[in-house]
């Protein structure tokens, strides 16, 4: 137990000492709140003139929660650079020379992964909500609206399940760069655009993001449905980085 948390608490100063992945973590704070902001003054804005481009369906509770869908890319990044920093560096063989037993390794990795995702995704969540609603002014609805909490929750564990998506996929790939030019255009317009287009639109509905944000949306019956198909590929994603990790000729 000693040797597992030792290993733990190296991974968190890696962290804190790796500029990259700390400036990533960090950069998802300021962004999600900033894109809330916006968010809820662009809407403010098309209400109070009547205008025809608000989106289909908008609704105030809703609107606090869209921010986290593009927050998340600095998240994913963070997680990405987590696992991929140190195979490019060499960085690994260091690291498996004063903890030999690969499994405890990549455990210790992705559980400050997450560990990490969750800590920030709480604050950044209930904020983000917030700031949007006061954005909104007289349209905002309160946090304990019908619906909120359980979508806010929906939220984090959608940010901390992502992170350990975006983690595996790296360690799979043993690298920053096709993980990051796969996972940052899908997440940001790609299963959206597939998802409404008439021949993929049954396809992406299954894709990682497009399934787990129905987590996050208020008033969603497919709340669970989608958590399940979130864990699902998480779970894929980590074992096959836990596959390549164990085989990697160090």
């Amino acid at each position: 137990m000693s040797e597992t948390l030792a290993a733990v608490r190296a991974e968190f100063t890696k962290v804190r000492c790796v500029r990259g992945t700390f400036l990533a973590l960090l950069l998802f704070v300021p962004l999600s709140i900033l894109i809330a902001a916006l968010d809820g003054w662009s809407a403010k804005s098309a209400l109070d003139s009547d205008s025809p481009m608000l989106r289909d369906g908008f609704t105030a509770q809703q609107a606090g929660l869209d921010g986290i869908l593009y927050g998340q890319l600095a998240l994913i990044v963070f997680a990405v650079l987590v696992v991929s920093s140190e195979y490019g560096s060499g960085m690994m063989r260091v690291s498996l020379l004063v903890v030999p037993r690969r499994g405890r390794l990549y455990a210790a990795k992705m559980a400050v992964t997450a560990v990490t995702a969750l800590l920030v995704a709480v604050p950044v969540t209930v904020v983000g909500y917030l700031v949007t609603q006061s954005a909104l002014g007289p349209h905002g609805v309160s946090i304990g609206t019908a619906g909120v909490p359980r979508a806010l929750g929906g939220a984090v564990l959608y940010l901390t399940l992502m992170s350990l998506f975006a983690a595996g996929v790296a360690a799979a790939a043993r690298s920053s760069v096709l993980p990051l030019a796969v996972l940052l255009p899908m997440v940001l317009a790609g299963s959206q655009i597939l998802s409404v287009i008439g021949a993929t639109k049954e396809v992406a509905r299954y894709f990682p993001d497009r399934a787990g944000a129905k987590m996050l949306t208020v008033g969603s019956h497919d709340a669970y449905t989608g958590c399940a198909m979130l864990l699902g590929w998480t779970v894929a994603a980590l074992v096959l980085g836990y596959v390549r990790h164990r085989r990697w000729d160090a």
